[in-house]
């Protein structure tokens, strides 16, 4: 391909705490910023939510809207009234305006959810995939899910698995492929949990479901087939009739820079929690709390011993248990 038809437009080196950044053209009204290498490291994703929240602060006259996703931003302009190259000068001069990465404090929110772990509406979503789809699928022995994390992981038992999801703060990176579906990461490495995807993916999947999909934890905004290993539920994320007046402002409860953690609740507390939200009787526990980037990196710094050996037991147990 010759340099002409090259998508890249742009491309910088990562310099003074910033990670390297590569401008695509995607289609003629949009483009792809990229940042860093492809690997799953959450800091990426703060540059990507910093420079969004920056290009909120300062827009370019022709900007129509901005979408961030994990390690990338895909930016629609209109092209008569923003040249592609003006659009890329000015997303270039919003990331070197950043200061270092320890530096960077990111607008957030830390939203408590109650969650009942092994719940009968994810119990009935492996039972039908199992009468339906695929009966010797190894993650649904037992009828369940939390079974195949728990040997996945290599955990004791249920409840070591219950303790690392409810023991961290859970980053939600991004929102999509449904409306309203967060893709959550846990802040804390010591509390990473780890499981392939269904192969092939389920038809349905109840509202408020939670489920992991490789590190990530997602919430299902409405009831959708679903390829991650269900272990439990929690309360409506997603809401266009706004029954609760948390959706009356905007239909998605979560946004990106969001942090989740989960209460641990029976099911039939959930339940009633959940006849109490739609009918606008329960209030989400949301705090705005700006996130600290300096403070995560102390803190992976100081566990990472521990993280590693919890990863390394983690992927001998994972080599050693059957993939769907």
């Amino acid at each position: 391909m010759s340099a002409a038809a090259s998508p890249i437009l742009d491309r910088s080196d990562p310099v003074g705490g910033h990670p390297a950044v590569t401008y695509r053209q995607a289609g003629d009204r949009s483009v792809l910023v990229e940042y860093g290498e492809m690997e799953l490291d959450l800091t990426l994703n703060f540059f990507v939510l910093a420079v969004d929240a920056a290009l909120s602060r300062q827009p370019a006259d022709g900007l129509l809207e901005s979408a961030p996703g994990f390690r990338s931003m895909l930016v629609r302009y209109d092209p008569s009234v923003l040249a592609t190259h003006e659009l890329v000068a000015h997303l270039s001069q919003l990331h070197e305006s950043l200061p270092a990465e320890q530096e960077i404090e990111i607008p957030s929110r830390v939203i408590e959810l109650p969650i009942a772990f092994d719940d009968s509406k994810s119990q009935s979503a492996v039972e039908r995939y199992i009468r339906s789809i695929r009966k010797d699928a190894p993650n649904c022995e037992g009828a369940n899910n939390i079974d195949y994390i728990v040997r996945y992981n290599g955990f004791a038992e249920r409840e070591e698995f219950y303790d690392a999801v409810l023991a961290t703060e859970h980053w939600t990176g991004f929102i999509g492929f449904f409306p309203g579906l967060p893709f959550m990461f846990p802040i804390d490495p010591r509390h990473t949990v780890v499981a392939p995807k269904y192969n092939p993916t389920r038809t349905w999947t109840a509202e408020g479901a939670v489920g992991l999909g490789g590190p990530c934890y997602a919430i299902y905004p409405v009831e959708s087939a679903g390829g991650y290993q269900l272990f439990g539920r929690s309360l409506p994320v997603y809401d266009l009739q706004a029954r609760n007046e948390v959706f009356r402002e905007h239909p998605l409860l979560l946004r990106p820079g969001d942090r989740v953690t989960f209460e641990r609740v029976s099911e039939e507390e959930l339940l009633s929690t959940w006849e109490d939200a739609r009918a606008d009787r329960y209030r989400y526990r949301i705090e705005e709390q700006p996130f600290d980037v300096g403070a995560y990196l102390e803190l992976r710094e100081k566990v990472r011993d521990e993280a590693e050996k919890w990863r390394q037991r983690r992927e001998e147990a994972a080599a050693n248990t059957p993939v769907p």
